[in-house]
């Protein structure tokens, strides 16, 4: 049985997508669902998100509003974003990062148009899914989150969603169909072109870009 990784942060709309083709997986596979903050990512790899870009915010709208209706998945922006996701993410693991509770947290951000920044919503969540105010604030839940995101991060996700499979990132919800042909046939990455990609030799370098 393959024990498979799925890395995500619910600020994320291409991770709430995502949630809905995790299905495409095939059966058998052991599917470790973790929540980790995708800002700790953006500073370690020196990124900038998709919504602090103008015009690739609105295109990643525009194209997650497509990919909903294309996959007739539920999807309302919320009221604002980016948002604070630190609370919900320790709210999922507080509730045992089981997937109905954050298949609950997902709807709630990304199917009602609420604000996330409206405690009453986070209240809300918390009394569905039986965790408390103690609880949320305890300090483990956040010393769990940041060792999950530091060992994300020394596993090479980059990005989320990713899957994580034998040590391989599968980046993005359009990476989901390509985990599922690996896991189905491990050698889709063991060509010549797969391995020369590996080791391509870099043409040039952007002054001051971060890492490659």
């Amino acid at each position: 049985m393959s024990q498979v990784t799925w890395y995500f942060d619910v600020i994320s709309p291409y991770a709430y997508l995502a949630w809905h083709r995790l299905n495409r997986l095939p059966a058998g596979i052991e599917l470790r669902l973790q929540p980790i903050l995708f800002a700790g990512l953006l500073n370690h790899w020196g990124q900038k998100g998709p919504a602090e870009v103008g015009p690739k915010r609105v295109w990643t709208y525009r194209s997650c509003v497509w990919q909903a209706r294309q996959d007739h998945v539920p999807f309302v922006m919320p009221a604002a974003h980016p948002f604070n996701s630190l609370p919900y993410l320790r709210l999922a693991i507080a509730a045992g990062n089981t997937r109905p509770a954050i298949d609950a947290i997902f709807k709630s951000l990304w199917t009602t148009g609420a604000d996330p920044a409206d405690p009453a919503l986070l209240a809300r969540l918390m009394d569905q899914l039986g965790v408390s105010a103690e609880q949320l604030a305890n300090p483990a839940l956040k010393a769990a989150l940041r060792g999950a995101t530091e060992l994300a991060i020394q596993r090479g996700v980059f990005g989320v969603p990713s899957l994580v499979i034998n040590g391989e990132v599968f980046w993005g919800n359009d990476g989901i169909d390509f985990a599922a042909a690996y896991l189905a046939d491990p050698t889709v990455l063991v060509n010549d072109e797969m391995r020369r990609i590996e080791n391509l030799p870099v043409g040039v370098s952007r002054p001051g870009a971060g890492p490659v």
